[in-house]
């Protein structure tokens, strides 16, 4: 491919991945708009300065969401990380890596109703904790899924190298997991915390519209049919795994350029 080719490949790109955040802005200025018009209507700053001198509820749901997909994605991650390990070391039988894919097999509505029934029983229905342990369902799986390959020959090997040498736990860690590891976590924490933030089946009925995150807030809005707020909600909905997928690139790029010295 030529650098040429390649430059409008990247514009290209640029536009169709940029256009929707583009329209999300435009939107949460917009005001009366009304089709065919793009810019023959109102302008107003007013919903961003409702936002910014917090009188509005999406800032609330925006601390809620960030502390239910870290929380979840830190969770999910390490708990994943650690089972994979026991399923990868102690046993042979592929029938328990296979529950990791039932909660993907079901319906997610279907999985909310089947949930339900036990959190109801233990009194976490509509409650932060409740979405969070139903999260925590699907994320975990996933994470168990994702870590199960790491543990191959090469891994075991370096444990028992370091072993040999008089390591213990601690340093098996340090030296043979954690280097190899390092990479994958980040990515791992990276995945389930979207799926955690973008979450709305499981959210929205087991949280009976009391656990009202950024997703549930955005299609409420729609719901509403108030395309402005959606828009404001939506900005604010795509802006932290933005910021993850700047720093997560960021941080690669410095590894590879370190790596190449």
């Amino acid at each position: 491919m030529t650098t040429s080719s390649r430059r409008i490949l990247i514009a290209a790109l640029a536009v169709v991945f940029g256009l929707p955040l583009v329209l999300l802005l435009y939107l949460s200025v917009s005001t009366q708009w009304h089709y065919p018009a793009l810019i023959d209507h109102p302008f107003t700053l007013q919903h961003w300065h409702w936002l910014l001198q917090g009188h509005s509820p999406l800032v609330a749901s925006l601390g809620l969401s960030l502390g239910l997909s870290l929380t979840v994605g830190a969770v999910a991650t390490l708990t994943g990380f650690a089972v994979s390990r026991l399923l990868a070391y102690h046993t042979r039988s592929t029938y328990w890596l296979l529950l990791a894919y039932a909660p993907y097999v079901i319906a997610p509505v279907i999985l909310a109703v089947m949930l339900n029934v036990y959190l109801l029983r233990i009194g976490l229905t509509g409650t932060v904790p409740g979405v969070a342990m139903a999260q925590l369902l699907i994320t975990i799986p996933y994470a168990v899924l994702f870590f199960y390959g790491f543990w191959n020959e090469r891994i075991r090997s370096m444990e028992h190298l370091v072993r040999t040498m008089g390591g213990d736990a601690q340093t098996v860690f340090l030296h043979a997991i954690w280097p190899a590891a390092r990479g994958l976590l980040a990515v791992c924490f990276f995945q389930t915390f979207l799926i955690s933030w973008f979450e709305y089946g499981l959210t929205q009925y087991i949280g009976v519209g009391k656990v009202q995150t950024l997703t549930v807030m955005v299609f409420r809005y729609v719901s509403e049919a108030n395309p402005y707020l959606a828009a404001l909600a939506g900005v604010l909905l795509v802006t932290p795994p933005l910021t993850l997928l700047l720093v997560n690139r960021h941080v690669l790029v410095q590894r590879i350029w370190s790596h190449k010295r």
